[in-house]
């Protein structure tokens, strides 16, 4: 069988998929990813046979409209949520003309797309073939929808539809406790990390002397705006007895690295962070659930809207503290930080979270229920 899978315009929505994707190789059946052009390595270089469906980068869909017209970013947050929809919107209809070329010639017989790779359910529909939806995190907001319909509002009146379409499935790698409520029936799969890897150095898999705290703000940090962030979050931590490891991309490890002194670098997270005691971050939902299957506390501040409610939830289960606006001071960050290092509860509740992931089903068996849906 042949299974096309499409991902969004970062590296954390390709490794969300390339469990499932995998898993399906390994059965036998033919897969396919598609990517915004400037993702295609990171589905190479996890093994999967990749084709660019735009060579547009994602902000600018987020921030330019159809008709090459600047967006300013709406400061209310349920604004937010409709435009960041919208700007999906606009990638979804950006590949959709590579999306049909492809599939004139390589006819899917199911396609994945990512929560918010729209294009996935539009081009099921005109195939006629099923359709699954797979969440790239901790979940989405559904006030996103609303944005993607409005923008894609002449594309689904193409195919004669009114909204957008249903899926037949969702695969959820969400643990179960932590997703939000009223989300009807979920395929539950297991959350397995899937990260950039390099060749490790034993300080990597090997517990020091001290306490180990992560910090990092994600895979996108390129501006010096970024950089002062992640100086003053490690700032932060200077009373702390503890070894600080900086997670960031290499283009702009040097940097960080002049002014601080504790390790820099890309570290695959699923390795690194067996071996911390906290890691400090934005809240993305990738980073979360490594630690999470990592069963390691998080102290969380995060930065996007629709971020909040996910972050609050891990919080509400005791396995993290996430610090808002004015809380997210420096002072305050350092006593959070201390906090959780000296309260047990917080990684119990984080390793009860990594008992509840390695219960969930494995990729494999999803498939299974995929061949099911495709027959």
């Amino acid at each position: 069988m042949k299974f096309l899978f499409l991902t969004g315009g970062s590296p954390a929505t390709v490794f969300a998929l390339s469990p499932l994707a995998t898993a399906a190789r390994l059965a036998g059946h033919t897969v396919i990813v598609a990517s915004p052009e400037d993702m295609t390595s990171f589905v190479a270089a996890a093994g999967l046979p990749t084709v660019p469906v735009t060579d547009r980068k994602m902000l600018e869909f987020m921030f330019t409209d159809r008709d090459g017209g600047k967006l300013p970013l709406p400061e209310d947050p349920d604004e937010r949520l409709f435009f960041n929809g919208r700007g999906f919107g606009r990638l979804a209809a950006a590949s959709l003309p590579a999306l049909r070329e492809l599939v004139a010639d390589w006819r899917p017989d199911l396609i994945v797309g990512g929560s918010l790779c729209y294009a996935a359910g539009l081009l099921a529909a005109q195939l006629g073939v099923p359709f699954v939806r797979h969440t790239w995190d901790l979940g989405e907001p559904p006030g996103i929808d609303a944005g993607a319909a409005a923008e894609l509002a002449a594309e689904l009146s193409e195919l004669g539809l009114g909204e957008l379409p249903e899926a037949d499935l969702w695969v959820d790698i969400c643990p179960p406790s932590l997703r939000a409520p009223g989300l009807g029936e979920r395929q539950d799969m297991r959350f397995v990390p899937y990260n950039q890897q390099r060749a490790l150095q034993p300080w990597m898999y090997r517990r020091g002397d001290r306490p180990r705290v992560c910090v990092t703000a994600g895979s996108r940090v390129a501006h010096d705006a970024d950089l002062k962030f992640l100086r003053e979050l490690v700032g932060s931590l200077g009373a702390l007895d503890a070894e600080i490891v900086i997670a960031a991309p290499e283009a702009v490890a040097d940097e960080l690295r002049a002014g601080e002194h504790v390790r820099v670098g890309w570290f695959p997270l699923d390795t690194l962070l067996t071996t911390c005691d906290l890691i400090l971050h934005h809240g993305g939902g990738q980073t979360s659930l490594n630690a999470l299957h990592a069963g390691v506390p998080q102290l969380l501040i995060p930065n996007i809207p629709k971020m909040v409610p996910p972050c609050a939830r891990m919080s509400e289960r005791g396995a993290a503290i996430t610090l808002l606006g004015e809380d997210q001071a420096p002072e305050r960050l350092g006593a959070a930080a201390a906090e959780i290092l000296a309260t047990p509860s917080f990684r119990e509740r984080a390793g009860s979270v990594r008992d509840e992931i390695a219960a969930q089903p494995a990729p494999a068996e999803v498939v299974a229920v995929l061949e099911k849906l495709s027959y």
